[in-house]
């Protein structure tokens, strides 16, 4: 049995002359998708396989097939002759562009063999002059095939072999997706061995010494595992003892590494290869050559052969010493090697005789977390789901680490400055910039954004200081961490969400959601979330009733939902109120601007107040929160709430001044004129009763149509009149709450209304089980007392707030408006039997789809937001929220 190893990931090239049965071995030995074959491109472009003269075009679409493919990091499989040098060259340099590795499988079979099958073919023989030719260029070429730059040549030179051969596909060595961890992930120590030690105790490891007390090994009572960044060596005290210890940790299993290019360039000291001895090599040849030449040894071959980086935890975490692009992750390239240990760079240097570097983070988007060393920082930040660990401990700085998955930084200071850095640490970035002014901070393309971060459980040791990884706000550069850009969120997007699965955005909508957030939406950093559209109940057949609760029960008992909650439904403005602790905690979290603590805004993410009242209600809330301990009960330091603000003319003025009032004044006045009239007219004897009973019923209307506005308007100055009614704990820090049952989020609000009874308003509810008869009519009773008394309506919601079914996401609300409220939305008359009949056939399918998908992409925003992702990742999901409002649905659902 002949077994051919082929990377998971590869271009293969079949090469061999025509009828040696390439095609019945991609059949046989790959999937049905991995094989692009030259004559069914041919088929394709022509409708005929053997058309020879089609070959042009039918090798541009293998090849555009081939790179696709490729570019979606899969293996690949070339079903050609593939026997020109020509014709290899072009795949094998289809390979390095997308950095796989080019691998051939060698059909050198007798021409005899060869004559034979093709005599056999079911379609058009090649006649034995073309197989004679194609086997002279095939052999012409064995020779030279691994110098043509391929890494993997299989020969097989008979029919036997061919049959016996196997495939095995192997992991690439920079594959560790099924490793999770969890990590701790270890800058650049430059032969700090004292920190080293000392950071190990702090993140729980128990050293091992031998018997000349050196450290050879630490492991974790927990299982963790400890991974350098590379750069272990040169600059500081001791590189062999931390190359001892690294080496000693690697070999028992209780760490993994990446090489750094120091160590790339201590293999080639240690080869003889390499002549200069700077950055600090001399001192580590110099340490090395007081130990024995096994101890070298062991030293060259661990470090020669570690690989450029390593994919790990599903592809959640990529970690390079000097970083990694998203599509040089999990590849395999002389590129992808040179960029994980220097970086992207411009074959330039700077006034330190340095290499200049890319910012490649800057455009970073991909969804793994990548952590590198190389270029020492005053400060380890979150910069587009990216971190750079290298503290500069060997300057003076600090050695750090990063526990994984918890996205905690521990650190320990420098015992003292080993060396002199060539040029200074970089600074956080935008720590020298100017602050924005309030004008700058609300354009979409330059705006900045601190990361939360969930902290983790561990602590750390003495000396040691346990952080938060989240990085604060940034605003210096040409791209800053929190900075997003209109490419963001245009075009026609697919977003993955945790409840609804694929939700897609057209890209005309996606324009109108950007026109209102770049134009009038508040800073990103202060916009985790929009809240979505809310689904009527089912149209009703009760008499007098468009909506009644019982079919919203009805809906909620055949999801197999036991029990709900009936919310008062509040008439105000829908407002999302970010809450921090302090100002400290708004500066670090959300780049809030000095006296900034918090944001209030509407649905579309404007600013509901101007800055001064909205602190002056962010403080009033602040001491609702002090007084009944929530920050500590929370275990936080900023709260994001879901609520109404009242009442609806604090922000609805124009629309009453405008519409309601001259709609509702012009119908009485004219319907009262003509009332007048009829009567007038029948003194004289003329008959104008049906006359003056219709104009009678139409002013009763009116009339109850200003009563219906009027009860949501009060006169108000600055926060006099003003209050919150919260429904919604939406996240706290490290942890998304949308899922918590709502009576949990009703029992907060109504401890803050206790707090602060003038302005927090409590939301009144009922529990209801949708499956109860009995428990269904005092669900009923309860909303007619509610309605009667003149309220809105109410909310049902499942008590469990997010319920999952068989056929997906059960609604996550669904109102039920009153009947004297709805004259509102409806128009004064819409109770009159003819327009109920016509309004009763409404389409609500759309109205309750779009719902579903606005929820799903708001619980997406905030899991992002909490978890700590890029802005960038938060506003994908923001953004589609508003980018499905400008669908068009009929706006009085």
């Amino acid at each position: 049995m002949t077994e051919i190893s082929i990377p998971e990931v590869a271009l293969v090239l079949l090469v061999g002359a025509s009828g040696s049965g390439k095609s019945r071995f991609a059949r046989e030995h790959f999937g049905p998708y991995e094989t692009v074959s030259s004559d069914e491109c041919r088929g394709i472009v022509s409708n005929d396989p053997n058309n020879q003269a089609a070959t042009k075009p039918a090798f541009e679409l293998l090849h555009t097939i081939a790179a696709a493919r490729l570019k979606a990091g899969l293996l690949t499989v070339i079903d050609a002759t593939n026997v020109q040098p020509e014709s290899r060259a072009s795949l094998i340099k289809l390979a390095r562009d997308h950095d796989v590795l080019p691998v051939a499988i060698v059909f050198d079979l007798a021409d005899s063999v060869l004559f034979e099958h093709d005599r056999g073919r079911d379609d058009t023989p090649r006649g034995e002059k073309v197989i004679r030719r194609q086997q002279g260029q095939l052999r012409r070429s064995l020779r030279g095939l691994r110098r043509e730059g391929l890494r993997g040549v299989h020969v097989l030179n008979t029919t036997d072999e061919v049959a016996a051969a196997t495939i095995v596909r192997r992991k690439l060595l920079t594959d560790f997706r099924d490793d999770h961890g969890p990590f701790d992930v270890i800058g650049d120590v430059h032969g700090c061995l004292p920190e080293l030690e000392e950071l190990l105790g702090a993140l729980g490891y128990v050293i091992v010494r031998d018997d000349a007390g050196r450290a050879i090994d630490a492991s974790h009572p927990d299982g963790r595992r400890a991974l350098f960044l590379g750069d272990l060596v040169d600059r500081g005290p001791d590189s062999v003892g931390v190359l001892r210890l690294a080496m000693g940790m690697h070999t028992a299993g209780h760490a993994l590494a990446v090489p750094g290019n120091h160590e790339e360039k201590l293999v080639a000291a240690l080869d003889g290869k390499r002549k200069s001895l700077t950055h600090g090599l001399a001192e580590t040849m110099l340490q090395l050559a007081g130990e024995t030449d096994e101890f070298r040894r062991e030293v060259r071959d661990w470090a020669h052969g570690l690989v450029s980086h390593l994919v790990l935890d599903d592809g959640n975490l990529v970690v390079a010493h000097a970083g990694l692009k998203e599509s040089y992750q999990g590849r395999s390239s002389g590129r992808v090697r040179a960029f994980a240990l220097y970086g992207d760079t411009t074959g330039e240097v700077d006034e330190f005789g340095l290499p200049v570097r890319l910012d490649w983070a800057a455009d970073y988007r991909g969804t793994a977390a990548v952590l590198h060393g190389h270029t020492p920082v005053e400060q380890a930040e979150w910069f587009n789901n990216v971190m750079c660990l290298d503290t500069g401990c060997v300057f003076g700085g600090k050695l750090s680490a990063l526990r994984y998955p918890e996205r905690e930084l521990v650190e320990v200071p420098a015992r003292e400055r080993y060396a002199d850095p060539i040029r200074p640490l970089a600074r956080p970035r935008g720590s020298a910039a100017p602050a924005a002014d309030d004008q700058d901070r609300r354009s979409f393309a330059t705006t900045t954004a601190g990361q939360p971060g969930a902290a983790g459980q561990g602590e750390a040791g003495p000396g040691a200081r346990a952080v938060p990884s989240a990085a604060g706000p940034r605003t210096a550069g040409p791209r800053t961490a929190g900075e997003l850009r209109a490419a963001d969120v245009l075009g026609k997007r697919v977003i993955e969400t945790k409840l609804h699965g694929r939700v897609g955005i057209r890209a005309e909508h996606a324009a109108g959601g950007f026109e209102t957030l770049s134009r009038f939406a508040v800073a990103p950093a202060w916009l985790p979330y929009l809240p979505p559209t809310m689904a009527p109940s089912p149209t009703s057949s009760e008499p007098g009733y468009l909506e009644h609760p019982r079919e919203a029960f009805k809906v909620f008992a055949a999801a197999g939902v036991e029990r709900v909650v009936c919310e008062e439904k509040h008439m105000g403005s829908r407002a999302v109120v970010l809450l921090c602790r302090d100002a400290e905690t708004a500066a670090t979290r959300f780049g809030g601007q000095p006296g900034e603590t918090g944001m209030v805004t509407t649905r579309t993410g404007r600013a509901l107040f101007k800055r001064e009242l909205m602190e002056e209600f962010l403080a009033g809330l602040r001491g609702a929160v002090d007084a009944t301990g929530f920050w500590d009960e929370l275990e936080t330091d900023w709260i994001l709430f879901d609520g109404e603000m009242l009442p609806w003319s604090l922000k609805a003025g124009d629309l009453l001044t405008g519409v309601y009032a001259p709609a509702g004044a012009a119908a009485r006045a004219g319907l009262g004129a003509a009332a007048e009239a009829f009567a007038a007219a029948s003194v004289r004897g003329v008959d104008t009763a049906k006359l003056e009973a219709r104009a009678g019923e139409r002013l009763a209307d009116a009339e109850a149509f200003t009563r219906a506005y009027r009860r949501y308007v009060w006169p108000t100055s600055g926060l006099s009149g003003v209050s919150f009614a919260p429904f919604q704990v939406l996240a706290t820090a490290g942890r998304a709450r949308y899922g918590d049952p709502h009576p949990w989020h009703l029992d907060v609000a109504g401890r803050l209304a206790d707090a602060a009874p003038e302005l927090v308003r409590r939301t009144r509810s009922l529990t209801v089980e949708p499956a109860n008869a009995e428990s269904v009519g005092a669900g009923i009773q309860w909303w007619e007392e509610l309605t009667d008394a003149g309220g809105e309506g109410m909310v049902v919601k499942p008590e469990q707030s997010v319920v999952l079914s068989k056929k997906g996401l059960v609604p996550p609300g669904l109102k039920v408006r009153g009947r004297e409220y709805l004259r509102i939305i409806y128009g004064p008359e819409y109770l009159e039997p003819a327009n109920l009949t016509r309004l009763r056939d409404r389409d609500l399918g759309r109205k309750r789809s779009l719902a579903g998908r606005e929820f799903a992409l708001g619980a997406e925003a905030l899991d992002r937001f909490v978890a700590g992702e890029p802005l960038w990742r938060v506003h994908e999901a923001v953004a589609a929220v508003l980018a499905l409002e400008s669908d068009p649905v009929d706006p009085r659902l």
